[in-house]
């Protein structure tokens, strides 16, 4: 009788215990730190919405933000795995902060319209509000609370969060970050934020760029720290006051908006990195925006989320951040750098190849023998030239099949011969990250150009 009651009461124990277990996994699931991307639309032939999504989960993308509530990418989205961030623009806040039914229509149009079918997440309102539009700021807080409200009203408050990405300037004495505060001409906002973050488990928004903390400090922040690179203990940055040691700039920028936090008494809202990255091209007043420092930082940002290291703060919470950006976004205005942030070409091939073996499959266009490095369209013969004499002289590249009567001579155009001296240079630098630049003319692309070419001998794969 008694191993009879023991295997009943196992019999009502395993189910419960399961369900416990599937309880269980499902949250570690949702709190693991993710790598995202944001998606800018100044650009000039953006990928159709239905082949951006393809692109997207060709890519393991699992979490994207947009700057607005597009409604064609969000129908692209539906019965994806892919979450979103849709956005509030700026130019609409002060109609939602002004009224209920503008903020219930809002929702309505471009969430529940939507959800469950597209995995919206959060909507963010605004973008840098207190430091681009300061004008805005009164009305930042009425419009975050009239969007909860219909969000309530939808019954969907639970499942989707509510906040706004902050500038970090909006952080004064920001090292050691045991000395951060926010700035106090934000406080009355900032107080009323951080309350309403904490009254509903939502993050503090934080756009983060270590590539501007060097900028702005050379010479007393190395570039190393601000690359992830790996450190002699005496060139990590020590914080005096609670001598934690701190290995990288973005790491000691998001306790520095923990510690902000922490001087208004607040402890239970965690950041999210809405931006960070690092451009691969810039003018001559920013000789630190190249290809190898952009594929250096944004290989290393996604093994340090992944590793799962936390911060020297809070090493238990490892905060999830989305890259600024997926696409150059060619339309942007100067400085160069605005338009290079991308870590592919509108056309969806890669800017450069991210190195980051052992991180999964986020991002995997890291396929080093399955890329070539072509001349780029619309650039003119002069140049192109110039480049090709470069690639075919001092750059060593194997130019004897380009050569007349030889086996890659034809379609003789200089855009084809350049593209054949550019890869084989490519390849002869072992597809390097910047060794597919030729001072812009020249592009990454994953799609073989032997088609180019009219006679195919074995010896150069692109003449194959």
């Amino acid at each position: 009788m008694a191993v009879f009651k023991l295997f009943a009461l196992l019999l009502f124990i395993f189910p419960v215990l399961s369900a416990a277990l599937t309880e269980v996994k499902a949250q570690r699931d949702k709190d693991e730190p993710y790598v995202g991307v944001n998606i800018g639309t100044d650009v000039s032939n953006l990928l159709p919405p239905t082949k951006l999504v393809a692109f997207l989960q060709q890519q393991k993308v699992t979490h994207i933000r947009l700057y607005d509530a597009d409604p064609d990418i969000l129908k692209a989205l539906s019965k994806t795995k892919i979450r979103v961030i849709v956005s509030v623009p700026n130019n609409q806040i002060l109609g939602i902060g002004s009224s209920n039914t503008t903020a219930a229509n809002w929702i309505s149009r471009n969430v529940v319209a939507f959800y469950p079918d597209t995995l919206i997440t959060t909507v963010a309102v605004g973008d840098e509000v207190l430091t681009t539009v300061p004008s805005l700021s009164v009305m930042l807080m009425p419009a975050i609370e009239s969007l909860y409200s219909a969000l309530v009203a939808s019954n969907l408050h639970n499942q989707i969060k509510i906040s706004t990405p902050h500038a970090s300037n909006i952080i004064l004495d920001s090292f050691p970050p045991s000395q951060a505060y926010f700035n106090e001409t934000f406080s009355p906002v900032i107080v009323q934020l951080l309350r309403f973050l904490s009254r509903t488990s939502s993050p503090l928004m934080m756009n983060m760029y270590p590539y501007y903390v060097f900028m702005q400090n050379k010479g007393v922040v190395p570039l190393d720290n601000s690359l992830f690179k790996p450190l002699t203990p005496s060139k990590e940055m020590v914080d005096p006051n609670t001598l934690l040691h701190y290995t990288n700039v973005l790491d000691a920028m998001i306790d520095s908006a923990y510690s902000s936090m922490k001087n208004l008494n607040v402890s239970d809202v965690v950041v999210l990195v809405t931006e960070t990255g690092w451009p691969s091209k810039g003018d001559s007043k920013e000789p630190y925006a190249t290809v190898d420092n952009a594929d250096t930082y944004n290989s290393n940002l996604i093994k340090h989320i992944f590793d799962r290291s936390g911060t020297p703060f809070h090493p238990e919470y490892t905060s999830s951040v989305y890259i600024y950006e997926l696409f150059n976004e060619d339309l942007r205005s100067s400085p160069v750098s605005e338009a290079n942030w991308g870590l592919f070409y509108a056309n969806s091939t890669p800017v450069y190849l991210l190195h980051v073996s052992g991180s999964g499959e986020f991002l995997a266009n890291d396929t080093t023998n399955q890329t070539y490095c072509v001349a780029m369209d619309g650039v003119d013969g002069k140049t192109l030239q110039t480049a090709l004499d470069w690639a075919c002289g001092p750059g060593r590249a194997n130019c004897s099949e380009i050569q007349p009567g030889e086996n890659c001579y034809s379609p003789n155009n200089v855009k084809n011969h350049a593209s054949y001296a550019f890869d084989s240079y490519y390849e002869k630098e072992g597809r390097s990250a910047g060794s597919c630049d030729f001072k812009g003319v020249a592009m990454i692309t994953t799609t073989d150009p032997s088609k180019f070419f009219t006679s195919f001998h074995n010896v150069h794969h692109l003449c194959q």
